[in-house]
């Protein structure tokens, strides 16, 4: 993977449990989240905790999940927001990146919990997400985010680091 990767997909889901909804382009929105999903109106189950604003998954990991546990978790069924290809999310927690024409900051990585295994109800899923579950992020400024858009690194000054 490299420092630069690409939207494969977004999901939003509007309230708590709710399925996850595929839409090619959303609004975000600094300090509270993606327009039409459950945290952006502080419903999540998380929507207490900081970074809660956009979800991030690698399609990489959810491709080992398939390989090594045999758990499909495309098509939002990983209750994140933005699927994502080619960049290592692990290694943004800290960091400020560029989403489209939104700046986010990756504040911790989304280890899997017992909400998802309950929701899911899928063996092992807890297991096959460690260290794969991806990334929690602080939106830093409004913006659009499309299918499609790159992710890249921003240095603290604004400009783009590779």
């Amino acid at each position: 993977m490299t420092a630069t990767g690409t939207v494969r997909a977004i999901h939003i889901a509007p309230e708590q449990g709710a399925p996850m909804e595929r839409v090619e382009q959303v609004t975000a929105v600094a300090r509270r989240g993606l327009e039409g999903d459950r945290y952006y109106a502080t419903e999540g189950t998380f929507a207490d905790r900081e970074g809660s604003d956009l979800t991030l998954i690698e399609s990489e990991a959810l491709a080992a999940v398939e390989r090594d546990y045999g758990i499909d978790l495309e098509s939002g069924v990983h209750r994140r927001n933005l699927t994502t290809a080619g960049i290592a999310l692990n290694h943004l927690v800290g960091e400020r990146f560029r989403v489209g024409e939104v700046v986010c900051e990756g504040i911790e990585l989304c280890e899997p919990c017992s909400y998802l295994e309950r929701h899911l109800a899928k063996e092992g899923i807890r297991e096959a997400l460690v260290h794969r579950g991806g990334l929690r992020a602080r939106l830093l400024e409004d913006g659009v985010v499309t299918e499609g858009d790159s992710i890249e690194r921003v240095a603290r000054r604004g400009t783009t680091r590779r």
